[in-house]
């Protein structure tokens, strides 16, 4: 079996949240989704668990951050520059907020981020390795 991730979110309201992260393009795994949980999938090896208050609380005592804090910062490729713009303007039309940090625009590498419904912080980036400074 290849390495995956899979990173457990703890959000509001489930429904919310699988429909902001479909917006981004993530898809849903039906085989690990119930009332409590859902899993959204973004590449063979990376996944979302979107855990319920409840559920979350199942796996920790530790208190849910409140959704002006920052707890990571997690960052995902995008194909092109127009798909971290796409994923930024669908962040902020589906219940998230885009360009929480400024927009860094290094030549190579394109990088905006966004909060989603909870405020949990993605980087949408897309690099260009042929065009590394040496």
């Amino acid at each position: 079996m290849s390495r995956m991730i899979f990173v457990n979110l703890p959000v509001a309201n489930l429904q919310v949240s699988m429909d902001f992260y479909i917006s981004l393009g993530f898809t849903n795994n039906p085989h690990f989704t119930d009332d409590t949980a859902a899993c959204m999938v973004w590449s063979q090896a990376i996944s979302v668990m979107l855990l319920t208050h409840a559920k979350w609380r199942s796996f920790t005592d530790r208190p849910i951050p409140p959704k002006t804090s920052s707890e990571v910062m997690l960052a995902v490729s995008c194909d092109s520059r127009e798909g971290v713009d796409e994923m930024n303007k669908a962040a902020a039309t589906n219940g998230g907020t885009a360009d929480i940090n400024s927009k860094q625009d290094l030549g190579f590498m394109y990088v905006r981020s966004l909060a989603d419904p909870d405020g949990h912080v993605w980087e949408a980036m897309w690099m260009d390795p042929a065009a590394l400074p040496k």
